[in-house]
């Protein structure tokens, strides 16, 4: 599943969890990304000390073998982490997603979280560049599925996203216990607190954001990166 941060990402990696035949793995590229790149994220050290800093073993572990003998393998991944030189091949061998959410609802939530981001730092340029590839991988465009879809139907939207992945649906991905989970990567305490506060998905979102006048610009930056990728939404 590719999303950029702040996109509803963490609370889907529970729903996968929650299935009892699916293993899952919480931003495995975060590691190298930090790294390769040296930008000062949150926790960056024990990022960097707790995963793998070679993207080449990052991505030969996602293809397997699945963790725990599971039957299913979600990977939660940020479109962020796939900069330039990390080889992509093994996006033909796995089933790719997309999960997308409105710029200004994602701005409004990573700022309060790290500040002054900018618009590679929320990722949707590097999410429509990935769903181009995987398009022209593949041969067809792959699933996507919007935050606000999931909110407003949780059930409906997530027995849609499993059909179009050609898993079968249960109702076990609509509820998870609250508080930290082991599966959660070492950033969990900055950034999950919302979430392991939930036993669920939250209702649905109201009216978008009104941001400070500093984070207009950067909406108005990704707003037709996301536009690009909601006409293939599951609807």
């Amino acid at each position: 599943m590719w999303s950029g941060p702040r996109n509803l990402s963490t609370a889907m990696m529970y729903a996968f969890a929650a299935r009892g035949d699916c293993a899952v793995w919480d931003e495995p590229f975060y590691a190298a990304y930090l790294a390769a790149t040296g930008l000062d994220h949150p926790m960056k050290d024990q990022v960097i000390a707790s995963g793998l800093v070679d993207p080449d073993h990052v991505a030969g572990a996602c293809l397997g073998p699945i963790p725990q003998a599971q039957s299913l393998f979600y990977q939660k991944h940020m479109t962020l982490h796939m900069i330039p030189g990390f080889d992509r091949g093994f996006l033909r061998r796995v089933s790719n997603a997309f999960l997308i959410r409105h710029p200004a609802r994602v701005v409004a939530s990573y700022s309060k979280k790290r500040e002054a981001p900018t618009l590679l730092d929320i990722g949707f340029v590097q999410q429509a560049e990935l769903f181009d590839q995987v398009a022209q991988m593949q041969g067809s465009a792959p699933p996507v599925i919007d935050s606000v879809t999931i909110r407003a139907n949780p059930r409906d939207a997530l027995a849609k996203l499993c059909a179009a992945l050609e898993i079968p649906f249960t109702d076990r991905m609509l509820n998870w216990p609250a508080g930290p989970k082991p599966h959660d990567g070492v950033w969990a305490p900055h950034w999950y607190n919302a979430v392991h506060a939930s036993t669920g998905f939250d209702a649905p979102e109201g009216d978008l954001p009104d941001l400070p006048s500093e984070y207009r610009h950067l909406v108005d930056q990704a707003l037709p990166y996301y536009e690009r990728l909601l006409p293939h939404s599951i609807s």
